[in-house]
């Protein structure tokens, strides 16, 4: 059986104690870009590295709203070094724009690892490449070749008709047709040669010759320019995390650090029970641009396939640019906030940008619930506030034309709930609030009111953090027929969840912290998804990602490029459905 070899930088590391759409190309400096699903004007920004600010400028009301469909004016940017974006436009093919920049369809493949054939058309936008530092050259794009030879403007020879010669004669001296040398001519039409006279000899034009020369298709030059499949005989993972041997971390953070480390560990037992070689390089990241440096400047780090790291967002650039330039696959575990995976193909954010979140549980929203009436209890609770969720959640269900209403906190009594009741609907009551005081406030108010009327049919919906509350609220949950929304989740009465904790107590001699979400479990999905997709599908891991059959313990995975250049992103939401009958349901939405 192969062997898994673990490098520590630090010895028994994981037993410390925890002491220390665009639609056409048009207009001078812009170009334009059509609005996808989670789409925000930061992410629209990062992408084409330009400000907001630029944007908006042309297109005034922007900051306001942008929707899904909609077209944005995005400047341009033409200076020597830095890449261009194109728009595709109706009818251009990939071979149209290897002429029209001057750049092989290989470099335009690699730069857009997102584009294939069978995406490739008209508003997608990709980013060409410049050729060796220099400014683009554009050139007029050249029609269909066509056989040089023209008859009725080149000639081979002018001819001397003498005496005796007929068209059949000259045509035969010259190697062409009677017809082409008649159509060269036409005043010979009839037959007859005068003595004296000059004829034009053209060339003879071959009727293959003569047929446009065909470009080549898309689907010929993507088959054409595919790279071969590399498989790993043994993986090579480095994890980079801030384990507190260097600089400053509080207890809290060293434990969920330690804890994530611990998860991938136990992933890899897994997979080398399964026969996958792995060598794994454990090193302390420290809080520094410097300490990351020193790590990155080590000969090992060039040889990596794949990078779990780091947690400080300082660190994430310089960490993105190595594994950019030696194609390396980086894991961001931890924050959503860093834009590296906008403009980086090898990046894969595993906590969802808020944008993106959001739009995925708006749609899972409206999937669930079908035309509801949506009521929001504004409990006044500024520090837990979810104003930028409600926000865009009316804006979403105004757009699809569902009915909402809002009470505010000091007029919140069963009578009030009662009038905002829809006796003919699914009523589904959001507080604008997650924090646990916004519980304590609404949900007597709301049970008062189910008990009262037996009939009506209420859900009441919110937010991951409640799944810290349940110890508080389960039954008040469980009898008001409640929803939560989230991208980690386990119950703790899972078979995997169970199994998955006393192996952790087992190995480790003690518990995972009680947090949400809990960092080992976090760091076993992880990795056991990433690794096990390399030891399968090798460098072709990218265009199989989704195709795993794994059931995850805590972390689901829903992996999507953000554009054709950049990286991956995590869209997997749950819902958690607390059933009136008393069962706990995760609803995993394809």
């Amino acid at each position: 059986m192969k062997s898994v070899r673990i490098f520590y930088l630090f010895l028994l590391l994981a037993f410390l104690p925890f002491c220390s759409f665009a639609q056409t190309q048009t207009g001078e400096g812009y170009f334009l870009h059509t609005i996808t699903k989670g789409q925000s004007l930061y992410s629209i920004s990062s992408m084409y590295h330009v400000t907001v600010d630029d944007i908006i400028k042309l297109n005034p009301g922007s900051e306001e709203i942008i929707r899904e469909g909609k077209t944005l004016k995005i400047p341009q940017t033409k200076t020597s070094g830095t890449p261009r974006f194109h728009t595709i436009q109706s009818g251009e093919t990939l071979y149209r724009l290897t002429v029209k920049y001057n750049v092989p369809a290989s470099t335009i493949m690699q730069a857009n690892p997102g584009l294939s054939a069978s995406n490739f058309r008209a508003g997608q936008v990709i980013v060409i490449p410049p050729a060796s530092g220099q400014t683009y050259q554009e050139t007029e794009t050249p029609k269909p070749e066509v056989s040089q030879i023209d008859p009725s403007k080149k000639w081979q020879d002018m001819h001397k008709v003498k005496k005796g010669e007929t068209i059949f004669s000259i045509s035969r001296q010259y190697n062409i047709t009677e017809e082409e040398l008649i159509a060269a001519n036409p005043e010979i039409r009839k037959g007859k040669l005068k003595k004296g006279s000059f004829l034009a000899i053209p060339y003879h034009v071959d009727p293959q010759a003569a047929v446009e020369k065909k470009d080549p298709s898309n689907d010929e030059l993507f088959n054409e320019n595919k790279q071969e499949v590399k498989r790993l005989a043994t993986i090579k993972a480095a994890i980079i995390l801030p384990f507190g041997t260097k600089g400053q971390l509080s207890q809290n953070d060293k434990i969920r650090m330690v804890e994530y480390y611990r998860g991938v560990l136990m992933a890899c037992d897994t997979l080398k029970r399964k026969g996958v070689s792995l060598d794994i390089y454990t090193y302390d990241s420290g809080s520094t641009t410097a300490s990351i440096k020193a790590i990155l400047n080590k000969s090992e780090m060039k040889k990596m396939d794949i990078i779990f790291g780091p947690s400080h967002l300082e660190q994430i650039k310089p960490l993105s640019d190595f594994a950019k330039e030696h194609h390396i696959r980086l894991v961001i575990p931890f924050t959503s906030k860093d834009k590296e995976v906008f403009s980086n193909p090898y990046i894969y954010l595993i906590n969802t940008p808020q944008s993106y979140l959001y739009s995925e549980v708006f749609d899972h929203f409206l999937k669930q619930f079908k035309q509801p009436n949506v009521v929001f209890l504004d409990a006044n609770d500024a520090e837990k506030s979810k104003s930028e969720f409600v926000k865009e959640l009316k804006n979403f269900l105004s757009l699809h034309q569902v009915r909402y209403s809002e009470l505010r906190s000091d007029n919140i009594t069963s009578e009030v709930l009662q009038s905002k009741v829809d006796s003919t609907k699914t009523n589904v009551f959001i507080p604008t609030s997650g924090s646990n005081v916004a519980l304590i406030k609404l949900l007597p108010q709301l049970i008062v009111l189910t008990r009262d009327h037996p009939t009506y049919k209420v859900n009441f919906f919110g937010y991951p953090e409640w799944q810290t509350y349940t110890k508080d609220h389960l039954n008040e949950f469980f009898e008001m027929d409640s929803y939560f929304y989230s991208s980690f989740y386990t119950n703790n009465l899972f078979p995997e969840s169970i199994k998955f904790s006393a192996s952790y107590r087992r190995w480790f001699g003690k518990d995972m912290a009680n947090t949400y979400p809990k960092y080992g479990m976090l760091g076993f999905d992880t990795a056991y998804f990433l690794l096990n997709g390399l030891s399968r599908y090798g460098s072709d891991l990218e265009n199989n990602l989704n195709k795993q059959n794994i059931v995850p313990i805590q972390t689901g995975f829903k992996f999507e490029r953000v554009n054709n250049w950049g990286g991956f992103i995590n869209k997997k939401v749950f819902f958690v459905h607390f059933t009136k009958e008393g069962e706990l349901v995760k609803i995993d939405f394809e």
